[in-house]
């Protein structure tokens, strides 16, 4: 297979409550089985709760906008040009600090599940479901 353009215009999106993926390669869209690319936007006063994935490392980068962003317990605030890895399994969440929409690219591999993307929910979990209070 050779390689497949992906159009913003014409990328598929997902939305949720607190913001949206758009899908740049996975399974269904290139026929990727290594990596799994997305562009998050994550809306002011909301974020992307803990979870983890348990076959997947995951590297996001920053691209405008700030975020609180946690591995395991540690805490730590990102901007333009930062970056996090994530190892596999290990439980993560991110938050959009300020009133600017959050964006950021999100890298994972290697795919995982029909969707190459799995992820658990452990946000009502403890002590994730404190961890901010």
């Amino acid at each position: 297979m050779g390689g497949k353009f992906i159009l913003g215009a014409t990328a598929e999106t997902q939305e949720f409550d607190w913001g949206f993926f758009r899908w740049i390669s996975r399974p269904s869209t290139t026929g990727a089985k290594s990596l799994v690319v997305c562009g998050v936007h994550v809306y002011p006063g909301k974020g992307h709760n803990f979870h983890r994935h348990p076959e997947q490392e995951e590297v996001i980068h920053v691209l405008d906008g700030e975020m609180e962003q946690w591995v395991g317990r540690e805490k730590r605030v990102l901007g333009p040009g930062d970056s996090v890895f994530i190892p596999r399994d290990a439980v993560h969440a991110s938050f959009t600090i300020g009133k600017r929409t959050l964006k950021v690219v999100a890298i994972l591999g290697p795919c995982a599940g029909p969707e190459g993307y799995q992820l658990i929910d452990v946000s009502g979990e403890e002590p994730w479901a404190s961890l901010r209070k």
